[in-house]
C-alpha cells in the first residue's frame, strides 16, 4: 500500500502538484461530489498554471454547482479549459461563484468578439433597463457582469491559445475593444440619468441629446493593446448639435456624462468595479476642465503644450461617444504630433517624460519592474515612439499607434533592420504575456514580477508548462539585457552606416534621415555631427575600427548630456590627439565604465573639455576614481620644488608650473562633473593649489636665472610673504574664483628701506607676469589692501603696523578676518597675524563701528550689484546669498571673537560650527545659512564648469541651467527644481540673516 501511495504521489508531482498529500485527498472529494468525472479532471488539472489552486477552485465549484461541474469535467475540452481558468485566475474563479451561470462559457470555444459585437453586447445588457425609476446600482451590475463575462471569454481563448505569446496582440486588442464597449454602455446610462432623473441637475431632453461628447483613448487603450486590469486614459471632447445649445453649454452637460460614465466603471455597487477612467492626460492634467471644445483642445496645443504632450497624442483614438467629432480631434492634432520633433525643447521634454514615470519607483522595486525599470517594456515603448515622432514628419506609414505595428512599419520603411524589429517585437510580446499572466491572476494592477517561488512558479507553467521558475527568470533577464542593446543597436548603429561601412547588415538611412534623428537626441548642429562620425570611423585603423563598434553607445551617453555636439567634437580631438594609444584603446574597448564616465564630463564641461585639448593623457584617469582626488598641499609642493631644482630658465619652468596648474584643474573638475568630490574636497583642492601654484612662481622670481628683480639675492634684502585673502583665506576657492592677495616684506638688516619696497614691487609685477595664462585664466585681485586700489601694493610690516594703528577702517578690519599668510618665513607669518588680531579681534566692537559694517552692507546691496540684476538670483550679492551668510559671520566674529578663541578661523561654515557649539547661533539658523552658502557656492562652480566663464548670476536659459543641475547631480529635467531650491535656500537664509545682522549684540546670543 506504501509503495501505491508513493508511486501516486510521484504521479501527483508529474502532473505539476505541489501539495502531494493534500491533493489525494481533494481529488477522493471531487469524486465523491461529481462521480467518475473527478477522476479524469487529473489531466485538465495538469495543464494548469497552478494546479493546487485550480483543484481547490474546481472543489468550491462542485460543492456550489454539482451538476454543472459534472458535465464540465465529463467532456476533455471543457474541463481543459475550466482548469485553465480557475488555475490562472483567483478573481474570475470568484466572479464565476459570483454568477454561476457564466459556467455555460466552458462548454464550447469563443473566437474573439468584433468590436461591433461586443459594443452591442454591453449596451443591450442595461439598454432594457432605463426607464424612468430605474435604479442606477441594478444598472451598473448589469454593465459590469456583461462586462466581466466578455472578459471571461477572452481569458479563456487566451489560456487555450497554442501559442500563447505569438496570440498577445490580439488579446490585448480584445480587451481594449471590451474596455470600449463598456464606457459606451456606461455613456448611454450617463444620459438615460439626465433625462430621466434630476439627481445630477435638471437637463432638458433636448438638450441632453443635442449634445455632442467624443471619448479619446490614450496611452494602451488608444493603441489597442490594453492590460487585463489598467486604467483607462481618456480625453473628452463636447460640442453641440443643435444651434439652440451653446457650446458652453454643450460642454456643461458633456461635463455631467463623463462624470456619471466614469462612476457606472468605478461607483459603489453590489458587483465590484471594473476600472477606473483616467482623464489626466487632457491639457493642463487634474487643474485642466474635464471636458473641452475641439476649438479649446486646440488652441490649448497651439500655444501651452509641452512636448512630452504631443508624444501622448501618439496613441490617441476615437473610442466612444460621437466617434465623427472623436475623428475630427485627431485630426485636428495629428499634424502637430507629427511635427513636435522639430520643437526646441523636445529631446529634454521626452527625455524627462521617460525618466518621470520611474522617480517614485522604491529602489526595492527597480529590478521587479517588467515596465519601468532597465530593459523593460517602457524601453521598448520609448526606443520605437521616438523613431515614430524622428520619422513620422516625412514617413506617414510610421504613423501607428499600437508598437508591434509600429515596429513592423519602422522596418518596412527601413529604419529599423528585419532582424532587430523581429528580436523587438518578440521581446516585447513576451514582457506584456508575462504582464498579462501576473494581472490576469488576481485582476490587480501591477507591473511587479512576483517575489514567491510559488508564484514564479504558476507563472512559468502559465507561459510554458515545461518552463521552470529559474528557468523563466533566466529568461526575462536575458530578454532585459537584449532590450537594452536593443535600443542603442536600432537607434544609433544607423547613423554610423550613413557615413561608414560596418561590415555587417546595418541599415543605410538617407542622410536627412540621419540628421533627423541626431536633432532629435540633442544635436544642435547634425551636419557637423555627421562630419565627427565620419572622421572617427572612417580608415581602416585599429582605432577606427574600435570606434566604430564603440559609437552607438558613445553616441547615446552623449545625448543624455548637456551639451553633445561639443561632447562628440572633443571625443573626436581627444582620439585624434591619443592616435594609437594602446592604453586608450584599451580603456574604449575594455572598460566602459570609464567610457561612460568621459562622456559625462565631455558633454557636462566646456571647462574639462577645452583643458582636455592641452591634456588628452588625463583620459587615462576615468579609469580608477582614486585618480581624481586632488594633490594634497605636500604633493603639490613637491611636484612643484622638482620642477624648480631641474630648470635654472625662469620662463621654461614657470611654463612647466602652469601646466601642473591645468592638469590639477582638470583633475578637479573631472572629479566634481561626476560627483566624485564634495564642494569641501573642491574647495580645498583648488585653494591648496593657487597657494602652491603663488609659492612656486614667487620661487621661481626671486630664485632662478633671468630674474632681473634685484642686482644680488633678493631674499638677502627683504623677507616677502603673501597674505591670502577673503574665499582664498577661507580655503573656499571656486572654479573661476580669484585669488585675493596682499603683499607683506620684513626689510633685511642693512638694506634701505626703499630699496626694499621697490624689490618688492618689482617681485609683485614678475609674479602677476609669471602667474597669467592665457588657457586657464589666473587673477592676482590686491584690492583688500589697505587703501585699495589706491594703495601701494606691497608694505613693510611695520608700514601694515602704522597704518592700522592710526588709520584703519572697520571694512578694512573686517577684510583680515579671513586673512591666512601663504607664503614668507614662519617669523614673518606669525608676525604678521599677532599684528592683525587685535584688530580683526577686537577687545569690544563699538557700536559705531557695528553701524559702519551695516551701512557698508547696504551700500555694497545697491551699489556694487550689477545694473539690471536681479537681487534674487546673483549669488555672491544678492539676498540670502553668499555675501550674506560671509558678512553675518564677520560681523559674529568682530563681536565675539575676543571672547571666544574657537570662532577665530576664516572658513565661513567651520566659523558657523563654532558659533553654534558656543551658543552665538541657533542650531536652526545656523543650518539655514550653511545650506544657502554651499548651494551657491556650487552654483558658482558648476556656472564655470558648464560655460567655461564666470558669472554670479542664476541664469535663465534653461540649458545652461539643465547643464547647471547635471553637474550639481540633479536628475535631467531639473532646471526649474534647482531655480526654485536657490530661491526658496536664500529666501530663508535671507530671514536669518536680516534678523541677526541688524539684531543687538544681547539679542543676538542664543541661550
Amino acid at each position: 500500500m506504501a509503495n501505491e501511495r508513493s508511486l501516486g504521489l510521484s504521479e501527483l508531482a508529474r502532473f505539476g502538484f505541489v501539495d502531494l498529500s493534500g491533493t489525494i485527498g481533494k481529488l477522493d472529494e471531487l469524486v465523491r461530489l461529481v462521480g467518475d468525472s473527478g477522476r479524469s479532471a487529473l489531466a485538465a488539472l495538469g495543464v494548469a498554471a497552478d494546479p493546487d489552486q485550480a483543484l481547490v477552485a474546481l472543489l468550491n465549484l462542485a460543492t456550489a454547482e454539482p451538476a454543472k461541474t459534472k458535465a464540465l469535467l465529463k467532456k476533455e475540452d471543457s474541463a481543459r479549459r475550466l482548469c485553465a481558468l480557475l488555475g490562472a485566475s483567483t478573481a474570475l474563479t470568484d466572479f464565476i461563484m459570483r454568477h454561476p451561470a457564466q459556467l455555460d462559457l466552458f462548454e464550447k470555444p469563443h473566437a474573439l468578439s468584433s468590436q461591433d459585437e461586443v459594443k452591442q453586447t454591453l449596451i443591450q445588457s442595461v439598454q432594457s433597463m432605463l426607464k424612468p425609476g430605474f435604479e442606477i446600482a441594478a444598472v451598473w451590475n448589469a454593465l459590469r457582469i456583461a462586462y466581466r463575462r466578455e472578459l471571461l471569454k477572452i481569458a479563456v481563448f487566451d489560456l487555450s491559445q497554442p501559442d500563447v505569446q505569438a496570440g498577445q496582440p490580439a488579446v490585448a486588442a480584445a480587451l481594449a475593444d471590451i474596455a470600449a464597449a463598456a464606457i459606451e454602455a456606461g455613456l448611454l446610462v450617463a444620459r438615460a440619468e439626465l433625462k430621466l432623473t434630476t439627481e445630477h441637475g435638471v437637463f432638458a431632453g433636448a438638450e441632453v441629446d443635442s449634445t455632442k461628447l467624443a471619448v479619446i483613448a490614450m496611452g494602451k487603450c488608444g493603441a489597442r493593446e490594453l492590460n487585463y486590469i489598467s486604467d483607462v486614459d481618456v480625453i473628452y471632447v463636447a460640442d453641440s448639435s443643435s444651434p439652440d445649445l451653446e457650446a458652453q453649454r454643450a460642454v456643461e452637460i458633456a461635463t455631467k456624462l463623463a462624470t456619471r460614465m466614469m462612476r457606472a466603471m468605478d461607483g459603489t455597487a453590489s458587483e465590484p468595479m471594473l476600472w477606473q477612467v483616467d482623464p489626466n492626460l487632457r491639457p493642463e492634467g487634474k487643474s485642466g476642465a474635464l471636458v473641452r471644445t475641439l476649438e479649446s483642445h486646440v488652441a490649448y496645443y497651439d500655444r501651452w503644450a509641452q512636448s512630452w504632450e504631443f508624444q501622448a497624442l501618439l496613441k490617441a483614438r476615437p473610442l466612444a461617444g460621437d466617434l465623427e467629432l472623436g475623428q475630427r480631434y485627431v485630426d485636428a492634432l495629428a499634424p502637430k504630433v507629427w511635427s513636435s520633433a522639430t520643437r526646441e525643447n523636445f529631446v529634454e521634454s521626452v527625455q524627462r517624460m521617460r525618466e518621470r514615470v520611474t522617480e517614485f519607483i522604491p529602489a526595492n522595486e527597480i529590478d521587479l519592474q517588467l515596465k519601468l525599470g532597465p530593459g523593460g517594456l517602457r524601453d521598448i515603448e520609448f526606443t520605437v515612439q521616438l523613431l515614430q515622432l524622428v520619422h513620422g514628419r516625412t514617413d506617414n506609414t510610421v504613423h501607428q499607434r499600437d508598437t508591434i505595428g509600429a515596429i513592423h512599419a519602422l522596418s518596412q520603411g527601413g529604419y529599423i533592420g528585419r532582424s532587430e524589429a523581429n528580436e523587438f517585437a518578440s521581446h516585447y510580446r513576451f514582457l506584456r504575456l508575462l504582464e498579462h499572466r501576473i494581472q490576469m491572476s488576481e485582476m490587480r494592477r501591477t507591473h511587479l514580477m512576483p517575489t514567491s517561488d510559488s508564484k514564479r512558479r504558476a507563472l512559468a507553467r502559465a507561459v510554458d508548462l515545461k518552463l521552470t521558475a529559474e528557468t523563466l527568470i533566466e529568461r526575462w533577464e536575458s530578454v532585459k539585457v537584449e532590450v537594452r542593446a536593443l535600443h542603442q543597436k536600432i537607434f544609433y548603429r544607423p547613423l554610423l552606416s550613413a557615413v561608414s561601412k560596418l561590415g555587417d547588415d546595418s541599415l543605410s538611412l538617407s542622410t536627412d534621415q540621419v540628421r533627423d534623428r541626431l536633432h532629435a537626441i540633442g544635436f544642435g548642429d547634425p551636419k557637423g555631427a555627421l562630419d565627427h562620425i565620419s572622421a572617427l570611423t572612417s580608415g581602416l585603423s585599429r582605432r577606427a575600427v574600435i570606434q566604430k563598434q564603440l559609437l552607438p553607445v558613445l553616441l547615446q551617453w552623449f545625448s543624455e548630456g548637456t551639451d553633445p555636439d561639443a561632447a562628440l567634437l572633443a571625443f573626436r580631438r581627444l582620439s585624434e590627439d591619443l592616435g594609437e594609444s594602446h592604453w586608450y584603446l584599451r580603456m574604449l574597448r575594455d572598460s566602459s565604465g570609464a567610457a561612460e564616465r568621459m562622456t559625462q564630463v565631455l558633454s557636462n564641461s566646456r571647462l574639462a573639455t577645452n583643458l582636455f585639448e592641452r591634456i588628452p593623457e588625463a583620459a587615462a584617469w576615468f579609469e580608477r576614481s582614486e585618480d581624481l582626488i586632488p594633490m594634497t598641499a605636500a604633493e603639490l609642493e613637491a611636484e612643484f620644488d622638482a620642477v624648480i631644482s631641474r630648470h635654472e630658465v625662469v620662463d621654461t619652468a614657470a611654463n612647466l608650473i602652469r601646466n601642473i596648474r591645468r592638469r590639477e584643474t582638470l583633475r578637479i573638475a573631472m572629479g566634481a562633473v561626476l560627483g566624485d568630490l564634495t564642494i569641501a574636497q573642491l574647495s580645498q583642492g583648488l585653494s591648496d593649489l593657487t597657494a602652491g601654484y603663488l609659492r612656486a612662481m614667487l620661487d621661481v622670481a626671486t630664485d632662478l636665472n633671468g630674474s632681473d628683480i634685484a642686482a644680488g639675492d633678493v631674499n638677502q634684502i627683504l623677507d616677502f610673504g603673501i597674505i591670502a585673502m577673503g574665499r582664498f583665506g577661507g580655503e573656499e576657492l571656486g572654479f573661476g574664483s580669484d585669488a585675493d592677495v596682499m603683499f607683506v616684506y620684513k626689510t633685511k638688516p642693512g638694506t634701505d628701506g626703499s630699496v626694499a619696497q621697490k624689490v618688492a614691487e618689482r617681485i609683485i609685477s614678475e609674479l602677476r607676469r609669471l602667474t597669467a595664462d592665457q588657457v586657464l585664466e589666473f587673477e592676482l585681485d590686491m584690492d583688500l589692501r589697505p587703501e585699495g586700489k589706491n594703495g601701494p601694493v606691497a608694505r613693510s610690516i611695520e608700514s601694515y603696523s602704522a597704518y592700522y594703528e592710526r588709520w584703519s577702517n572697520t571694512w578694512e578690519a573686517q577684510a583680515l578676518l579671513r586673512a591666512r599668510p601663504i607664503a614668507g618665513s614662519a617669523e614673518l607669518r606669525n608676525e604678521f597675524l599677532e599684528l592683525i588680531n587685535k584688530y580683526r579681534y577686537p577687545t569690544e566692537l563699538t557700536d559705531s563701528a557695528v553701524t559702519e559694517i551695516r551701512r557698508i552692507k547696504a551700500r555694497v546691496e545697491t551699489e556694487r550689484l550689477p545694473l539690471g540684476a536681479d537681487p534674487k538670483r546673483h549669488l555672491k550679492l544678492g539676498r540670502g546669498s553668499l555675501s550674506d551668510v560671509e558678512w553675518l559671520v564677520q560681523l559674529f566674529q568682530m563681536q565675539f571673537g575676543n571672547e571666544h578663541p574657537s570662532i577665530r578661523t576664516p572658513q565661513t561654515l567651520a566659523a558657523l560650527d563654532a558659533m553654534v557649539a558656543e551658543k552665538l547661533i541657533a542650531e536652526h539658523d545656523a543650518r539655514v545659512l550653511s545650506e544657502a552658502w554651499l548651494l551657491a557656492s556650487r552654483l558658482r562652480s558648476a556656472s564655470v564648469l558648464w560655460a567655461n566663464k564666470r558669472s554670479d548670476v542664476l541664469p535663465t536659459d534653461r540649458r545652461q541651467l539643465e547643464g547647471m543641475a547635471r553637474i550639481m547631480e540633479y536628475p535631467r529635467g531639473s532646471a526649474t527644481q534647482l531655480e526654485d531650491d536657490y530661491l526658496a535656500f536664500t529666501r530663508r537664509a535671507r530671514s536669518v540673516y536680516e534678523r541677526l545682522f541688524y539684531g543687538s549684540k544681547e539679542d543676538n546670543r542664543y541661550e
